[in-house]
């Protein structure tokens, strides 16, 4: 390229970048807002854009000579542009029309300078090439944008579940979720969950649900256990989520104002801690007799041990169906049929073990107070009923 049509061109660059930005604006929607942006600086960036090329083209007809600050310029100006909330699509329709404009502008200028058809098509092939390299380089700074800020999102949400389950003050609650864009809902109910079953529990619940699988209170990091914080579960909701779930291993806390985030954790956990079987949706809503014998287990175990002396002495298999005959006796009111019929035994069978109860603990059955004691010192069973067989003491 010759001094003369090399000046030619650079002369022509102020118009070129004018149009090209134009054009930009006319056909690219989102940029159609950003006028005063764009004129004032993507015009000058394009101008400082294609004076490297030119001053690259005059040197060699190498596409791959390197690029140095406009390759940085333009991942610059993709990371710009996610930041600013444009697309990817609309960030690589404004290069194919900046492409397009400048390459009609400079062409007609290098005619009229007097390019040769054969440099005309290298200088074209060169145009392109170039304009590849920069888009490439603007493709990669808006995704390591997004990317970024996707994380730093995600941070900000884990931090906002930690501080809900942690029962943090409600000004610093306010100020996580409205860093991390989430708006606080009326109600939310804490569930938890293996990380193994979390992708598929995640497909059940609120897509806003929050999200902690690292460092949840009250949890031994070695369980892997993860929770979520789901915003306007209605009970209706909550009956169809448990049945969804049934045969996957999770634990549902109860639904509760935001602000007592905390409370329905500490409710599942207790859940956990209480139920008997796995691999089923246990909903502490269902099971809160369950969760209240197990609060503090070493009171029920002295309350057991108080209320149920007279059985001391009886062996462990006698002691074993006369604790279940009389828990099932005190829960169904003394009436036989139903006892027998959850024992599997005859309403005889019941009648002479209720007999050896009586014997054992005397006035303590007609006594409210004692009677109250043995209702929640056999609440909830504590080993299965031992099989019809001989009831010799």
């Amino acid at each position: 390229m010759s001094p003369e049509v090399l000046a030619s061109l650079k002369g022509a660059l102020p118009a070129v970048a004018s149009h090209a930005v134009e054009a930009i604006i006319e056909e690219v929607p989102s940029y159609a807002s950003a006028r005063d942006y764009l004129v004032g600086n993507i015009e000058t960036a394009v101008r400082v854009a294609l004076g490297t090329f030119l001053s690259i083209a005059a040197r060699s007809d190498d596409p791959s000579t390197p690029l140095g600050p406009a390759r940085e310029a333009s991942y610059n100006l993709g990371r710009g542009e996610a930041r600013s909330g444009r697309s990817l699509d609309a960030l690589l329709s404004a290069y194919r029309i900046g492409a397009r404009v400048s390459w009609r502008g400079l062409s007609e200028e290098g005619v009229r300078a007097g390019m040769s058809a054969e440099l005309l098509a290298r200088f074209a092939e060169l145009v392109f090439a170039y304009i590849d390299e920069l888009s490439a380089a603007s493709v990669a700074g808006h995704a390591d944008e997004l990317a970024t800020a996707e994380r730093v999102q995600q941070r900000q949400l884990e931090r906002l579940a930690l501080d809900m389950l942690r029962g943090a003050s409600d000004e610093l609650v306010r100020r996580r979720a409205e860093r991390a864009g989430w708006d606080l809902p009326r109600s939310v109910t804490v569930l938890l969950a293996p990380q193994s079953e979390l992708h598929h529990t995640r497909t059940l619940v609120d897509g806003r649900s929050l999200i902690l699988t690292e460092d949840v209170p009250g949890v031994d990091a070695r369980d892997d256990v993860a929770a979520l914080i789901v915003p306007r579960l209605t009970p209706t909701a909550r009956r169809r989520l448990v049945r969804a779930l049934d045969g996957h291993d999770v634990v549902l806390g109860p639904t509760r104002p935001w602000r007592e985030a905390a409370t329905s954790h500490q409710r599942a956990l207790r859940g956990r801690a209480t139920r008997t079987g796995r691999r089923t949706a246990y909903d502490t809503d269902a099971h809160l007799a369950e969760i209240v014998l197990g609060a503090d287990p070493i009171a029920l175990a002295d309350l057991r041990a108080q209320a149920l002396a007279p059985l001391d002495d009886s062996t462990p298999a006698s002691r074993e169906r006369l604790e279940e005959t009389l828990r099932l006796w005190l829960l169904h009111r003394g009436r036989r049929e139903p006892v027998a019929e959850a024992l599997f035994v005859h309403p005889q069978t019941v009648r002479y073990r209720v007999g050896q109860l009586r014997e054992l603990f005397g006035d303590a059955l007609d006594d409210p107070r004692r009677v109250a004691d043995l209702v929640i010192a056999l609440g909830v069973a504590q080993a299965p009923v031992a099989a019809a067989g001989s009831d010799s003491a």
